[in-house]
C-alpha cells in the first residue's frame, strides 16, 4: 500500500540494504538490520538511532527534549521531535537558497514544510535510485512556485538532480533548480508545473492512468499497479478554472487514489485572499464529490496531518481533499502576508529566524548530518518495494503471460513493432469524405494495434469523428475503457491528458474538440510541448470552411498561433494520405506533443501526388511539370486548398506554364530539413509563390518571399455555406489561378 510506512509509526534506524540472489527460485531476497515491534505495533526506535540525534535534539529543544529524557516518553514523542528539527533544516535550507540567489518564491515552500517533509519521510513510496520506477507514487506541485520546498526534498531523499551546489544555483542558467518545477530539466519532477491550476488537471490525469491500467492489468491474486498520486494546490489554483473542471471529473470518476492537499495560507500576490475570494473551498469539493478533510495547525501538529493522510489511504470511492491551514513564509517577519510569496530577506531577518529555530552560526547550506540519514529511510524503503514490485511482476508473467507481454508493451513505450502499417491506405477512387472522417479511420485503425491509445473528445465525439467504436467509455464502472468523457472542459481535458502522457506507462493520449477552441486550452497545450508530453490533439472544423456557425466557431488566428509554440507539431493534412501521414508522426514522436487540423469538408481521399510517407518532411513536391527546367510558379497550399492549387496548377499548364505544387503540411517538420532539400523544394530562384490557406497570413511570407502572395483570412469570418464563404475570401480555383497569373505577368 503506497502509504504503508503511515501505519507503523516511528522509524527504523537508518540502514543500508543487503540484497542477494537466491539462485533457486530466481528471487531477489532482503536482509535488513532488525527492527523490534512492541505489542501494540509500534517501532522501538534503537538506541544508536536515538543517541545519534541526542546532541542536535537537546539544542535545539532544550527544556522540552529533557522533559522528554526524564519522563522516559514513546518513541513516538520521540520521532515527533526528529520531525520538528528535520522541518527546521528544511527551512534553513529555503531560507539560504533564496538569499543566495537573491530571487525565488519562499512563501510557499515555508509555510508548507512540514507537508513537503512528512510526504518525503513518511507517506510516499518512490526509490531516487531509479526515478521512473514504475509503481512509484506520484507527486504534482501545482503551485510551482513553491518548488523549492520540492528541491530540498529531493536533494536530502537522495535523488542525485538536485545537489547542494543545485541549490545555491537557484534560478541561474543551465541550473537544475529551475524558478518552477520542470520534469525535462530535474529528475523527480513528474510534470512541469507553474501556471495555477495545470497541476491539479495532470494529477488527475496520473490518478486516471492509475485506475485504467488497474482495472486493464491487476487479477485477484496479483497487483502489479498501486500507487497513489499526491498533489500540492495554493489558493491560485483554487482560483483557476482549470482545477475546478479537473476536480469535477475526479470527482465523477471516483479516483480515490488521488489525494489533493490545499495550501490554506488565504494569501495571492496581491494580498488577502479576502480581495476576490470568499467562497468555502471544501464545500466547493464536498459538492464535486470529494473526502474532505481539515487540517488545523501542521504546523504544531503534525500527527493532524498524518491522521488526514491515513484518512485518504482507506478511502475508496472519492479522491480526497485535504485543507492544510498554514502560514505563508513561516518564521520570517513577513510571515502570514502577501509580502511573503516572493523576495529575499533582510539580514536581521535572516538572524532573527535562524534563532527560532536555535540554528547557531552554521554555514548557509548547512545540513544536519542524521537529516540525511533520516531522509534516507525512506529512500531505502522505496528501493526494497521496487524489488518486491518486480518479484511480483515475475510472478504475474508466469501466471497471466498474455497480459503480462501487453503490460510489457506499454512500460517499454507501447508502439508494437510494425504499428504503422497498420494505417488505412487510398485510392483515388475512395469515396469523399472530409479529413476528420479520414481521421476517424486512422484512429480506431491505430487502437487495434495501440494498447496505450486511449482519449476523447469535449462533447464533440460525433463532430470530432474521435471515438473508439467497440471500444468502451472509461467511468468509475469501467475503468478500463479507452474512451474518455471529458463533457464540455476543453481546458481540464488538455491538463488531464498531459498527466496521462507523463504518467510513463506507454498510454497515447488524444484530445479532440474544434480547432476555435484550442484558444481555451492554449497553455495546456503549451505546456505538453514544454514537458515533452506526447499528446495528440485532433482539431477539427479547422477553417471558415466549417461555413453555417458564422465567425465565433471559424478559426482563423489559431494556426498562426499554435505553430508559434516552439516544440509543437502543427499539421494541416490535405487528404486521407497525408491524415494518415499525420498520424504515423504524431504517434511515433512520444515525448513531442502534435496538433493534427481537420476539415469538417469533404475532399478527396487521395489527391494525385500526395504521400503519407513524405509528410515526415513536413513540405514536399505534389507535383510539377517542368521537366529538368525550374518552375516559373510554385503553388503553396495546405488542408483542403491543395486541392484548389492543383486545379489552377492544371489550368495554368495548359496555358503552357510551368508550375510546381507544394503541401506544407507541417511548417515546423519541413522547416527542420537540411537547407539542400528546402532548396529543392522551394528554389530561391523561384520569386513567384503564392499560398493558399483559409486562415490567418501571418508567417507565409516567409515561405512565398517578398514578391509571393498570400491568399488567407484577415478577418473573423462570416456565417454562410461553406463554398459561399469560400468564395467570398477568394478560395476558389479560379481566384488562386487569377493572382497566379498576375505574378506571371
Amino acid at each position: 500500500m503506497a502509504i504503508s510506512s503511515l501505519l507503523i509509526k516511528p522509524s527504523p534506524p537508518p540502514t543500508k540494504q543487503i540484497f542477494h540472489n537466491d539462485n533457486k527460485n530466481n528471487r531477489v531476497s532482503f536482509t535488513f538490520r532488525p527492527r523490534s515491534l512492541k505489542a501494540d505495533g509500534n517501532i522501538t526506535l534503537s538506541e544508536h538511532h536515538k543517541l545519534s540525534w541526542q546532541q542536535e535534539l537537546k539544542q535545539a529543544f532544550g527544556v522540552q527534549y529533557q522533559q522528554y529524557s526524564d519522563n522516559q516518553q514513546d518513541d513516538e514523542s520521540f520521532q515527533e521531535l526528529v520531525d520538528k528539527r528535520c522541518v527546521d533544516n528544511i527551512r534553513m535550507l529555503i531560507v539560504d537558497a533564496v538569499q543566495n540567489a537573491k530571487a525565488g518564491h519562499p512563501g510557499m515552500a515555508l509555510g508548507m514544510a512540514e507537508v513537503g517533509y512528512f510526504l518525503y519521510r513518511h507517506a510516499m513510496n518512490y526509490n531516487p535510485r531509479n526515478p521512473k520506477w514504475f509503481n512509484r507514487d506520484r507527486f504534482v506541485l501545482s503551485a510551482g512556485h513553491g518548488c523549492l520546498l520540492q528541491y530540498v526534498c529531493l536533494h536530502l531523499v537522495g535523488f542525485q538532480s538536485v545537489q547542494l551546489e543545485d541549490l545555491k544555483r537557484l534560478c541561474k542558467l543551465e541550473s537544475r533548480a529551475p524558478g518552477h518545477p520542470e520534469n525535462v530539466v530535474t529528475e523527480g519532477i513528474e510534470v512541469t508545473t507553474g501556471p495555477l491550476g495545470q497541476g491539479v488537471a495532470n494529477a488527475v490525469g496520473l490518478a486516471l492512468a492509475e485506475a485504467h491500467l488497474a482495472a486493464r492489468f491487476n487479477k485477484p491474486d496479483a497487483v502489479i499497479v498501486d500507487h497513489r498520486t499526491y498533489c500540492i494546490m495554493g489558493d491560485g489554483c483554487a482560483m483557476e478554472g482549470i482545477a475546478h473542471e479537473a476536480a469535477s471529473l475526479a470527482g465523477h470518476w471516483k479516483l480515490h487514489k488521488l489525494t489533493l492537499i490545499y495550501d490554506d495560507n488565504h494569501n495571492t500576490i496581491d494580498g488577502p485572499t479576502s480581495l476576490a475570494f470568499s467562497e468555502d473551498i471544501s464545500e466547493r469539493f464536498k459538492a464535486l464529490g470529494w473526502n474532505t478533510i481539515t487540517v488545523k495547525n501542521v504546523h504544531g501538529d503534525l500527527h493532524s496531518f498524518k491522521e488526514a493522510l491515513k484518512s485518504a489511504a482507506s478511502e475508496i470511492k472519492r479522491p480526497t481533499f485535504i485543507r492544510v491551514k498554514t502560514l505563508i513564509g513561516k518564521l520570517s517577519a513577513k510571515e502570514g502576508t502577501s509580502k511573503a510569496h516572493h523576495g529575499t530577506f533582510g539580514e536581521d531577518e535572516v538572524k532573527k529566524m535562524r534563532e527560532r529555530v536555535n540554528w547557531g552560526d552554521r554555514e548557509p547550506f548547512h545540513v544536519i548530518p542524521m537529516v540525511y540519514r533520516e531522509m534516507h529511510i525512506q529512500s531505502d524503503l522505496g528501493e526494497k518495494l521496487e524489488r518486491e514490485w518486480y518479484c511480483k511482476l515475475y510472478n504475474y508473467q508466469s501466471k497471466y503471460p498474455q497480459e503480462a507481454a501487453e503490460l510489457d508493451l506499454l512500460l517499454h513505450g507501447g508502439l508494437l513493432p510494425g504499428w504503422e502499417n497498420s494505417l488505412p491506405k487510398w485510392s483515388t477512387s475512395a469515396p469523399l469524405d472530409a479529413t476528420r472522417g479520414y481521421s476517424e479511420k486512422c484512429l480506431n485503425q491505430l487502437a487495434r494495434v495501440l494498447p496505450g491509445l486511449i482519449g476523447g473528445s469535449a462533447d464533440l465525439a460525433t463532430s470530432n469523428k474521435a471515438y473508439l467504436h467497440k471500444r468502451d467509455d472509461f467511468s468509475s464502472s469501467s475503468p478500463w475503457g479507452r474512451n474518455i468523457r471529458f463533457g464540455i472542459r476543453e481546458h481540464a481535458m488538455a491538463g488531464i491528458s498531459n498527466g496521462i502522457a507523463l504518467h510513463g506507462s506507454g498510454l497515447i493520449p488524444f484530445a479532440a474538440t474544434f480547432l476555435i477552441f484550442s484558444d481555451y486550452m492554449k497553455n495546456s497545450i503549451r505546456l505538453s510541448a514544454l514537458s515533452h508530453a506526447g499528446v495528440v490533439y485532433i482539431l477539427t472544423h479547422d477553417s471558415i470552411g466549417l461555413g453555417e456557425d458564422g465567425p465565433t466557431h471559424q478559426p482563423v488566428e489559431q494556426l498562426a498561433g499554435l505553430r508559434a509554440v516552439p516544440r509543437l507539431l502543427v499539421f494541416r493534412p490535405a487528404d486521407g494520405n497525408e491524415t494518415a501521414g499525420a498520424y504515423k508522426v504524431a504517434i511515433a514522436n512520444r515525448d513531442v506533443a502534435s496538433v493534427i487540423a481537420l476539415s469538417r469538408q469533404k475532399i478527396a481521399a487521395n489527391i494525385e501526388g500526395t504521400s503519407a510517407d513524405e509528410v515526415e518532411r513536413g513540405g514536399y513536391i505534389v507535383s510539377d511539370n517542368s521537366g529538368k527546367n525550374m518552375p516559373e510558379m510554385i503553388l503553396i497550399g495546405t488542408g483542403t486548398e491543395l486541392s484548389l492549387c492543383e486545379a489552377a496548377a492544371k489550368t495554368l499548364r495548359q496555358e503552357g506554364r510551368r508550375v510546381r505544387v507544394v503541401s506544407l503540411v507541417c511548417w515546423r517538420l519541413f522547416d527542420r530539413q537540411l537547407p539542400e532539400y528546402k532548396e529543392k523544394v522551394l528554389p530561391a530562384s523561384v520569386t513567384k509563390r503564392v499560398s493558399v490557406e483559409a486562415g490567418s497570413p501571418v508567417g507565409w511570407r516567409e515561405y512565398v518571399g517578398g514578391k509571393g502572395a498570400v491568399i488567407g483570412v484577415e478577418e473573423f469570418g462570416t456565417s454562410g455555406a461553406y463554398l459561399d464563404t469560400f468564395r467570398k475570401y477568394g478560395f476558389t480555383e479560379e481566384n488562386v489561378t487569377r493572382v497566379a497569373r498576375s505574378l506571371l505577368k
